[in-house]
């Protein structure tokens, strides 16, 4: 009697890595220059722009002109903002430049990449005098925090994580001011005049606190850049509740106020 034994051998396929040696030099040299929201902005930027060059199995460095123009035609395909496209065009272009300036790279293949023309006109749509002051109103009548946050923004002109970011240690006085000293964005410190609304509600916020964050996240500690995410809700005060048309207020969306009423 025979016996007949066979015998399978697996192949087991050893995957590349996804950067090469160079190309994770360059991307933690380029990022490494910069800091805070500037630096998670470009790491989202070149992440996605990696993700892309994977699955059409581009190499960073082996990338032409055409492979990033390719990048930006599938981001407008995804119904991306011209602003937006053009932003990661010109993180994926300092990307290189970085990588040539390290001699990582012999040329970059952004040098010559078209980028979508902007239109610098705002189409914004902003509050007047009169919502402003309504929605300040409506923010006196909510929480403290809210109307100390509404406060910052709409009578000092903050950005949403300038606010949210500040310490009550930063709070001072020069030539009988109230001052709050801020990082603005870019790492830069500022130290600003509080309009005296401000100042009483960012009192009222803040209560017996000696210290700490002034705007406190549910968890207790400090918000990470990002508004609360309440709103404000009631009639607001003015020519229209006059006329007997009642109106009402929500305000959860400040980063509307921040960039577009100011």
């Amino acid at each position: 009697m025979t016996t007949t034994t066979s015998s399978t051998s697996a192949a087991i396929a050893v995957a590349e890595p996804v950067f090469t040696g160079p190309e994770q030099l360059a991307l933690a040299g380029f990022l490494a220059g910069y800091t805070g929201l500037t630096r998670e902005a470009y790491a989202l930027d070149l992440r996605q722009y990696a993700s892309w060059c994977q699955q059409h199995y581009v190499r960073l460095f082996r990338a032409r002109r055409a492979d990033i123009e390719c990048f930006a035609r599938d981001l407008e395909a995804h119904g991306r903002a011209r602003a937006t496209i053009t932003r990661r065009l010109c993180t994926i272009a300092g990307f290189y430049k970085y990588a040539v300036e390290e001699e990582l790279l012999d040329h970059s293949p952004a040098v010559h990449v078209r980028r979508p023309r902007l239109d610098y006109e705002s189409h914004a749509t902003g509050l007047d005098r009169n919502e402003l002051g309504a929605m300040l109103v409506a923010a006196g009548l909510g929480m403290t925090a809210e109307h100390a946050l509404i406060s910052l923004l709409a009578l000092n002109g903050l950005r949403v994580s300038e606010a949210t970011g500040a310490d009550i240690e930063a709070l001072g006085v020069e030539r009988g001011h109230r001052t709050l000293t801020i990082t603005r964005k870019g790492g830069k410190v500022a130290t600003i005049p509080l309009a005296p609304r401000t100042a009483r509600a960012i009192d009222l916020a803040i209560g017996e606190r000696p210290e700490g964050p002034i705007f406190l996240a549910p968890t207790g500690g400090g918000w990470t850049g990002t508004a609360p995410s309440g709103s404000f809700e009631g009639p607001l005060p003015g020519p229209d509740q006059q006329a007997g048309r009642g109106r009402s207020a929500d305000v959860s969306q400040v980063d509307r106020l921040a960039e577009a009423a100011l």
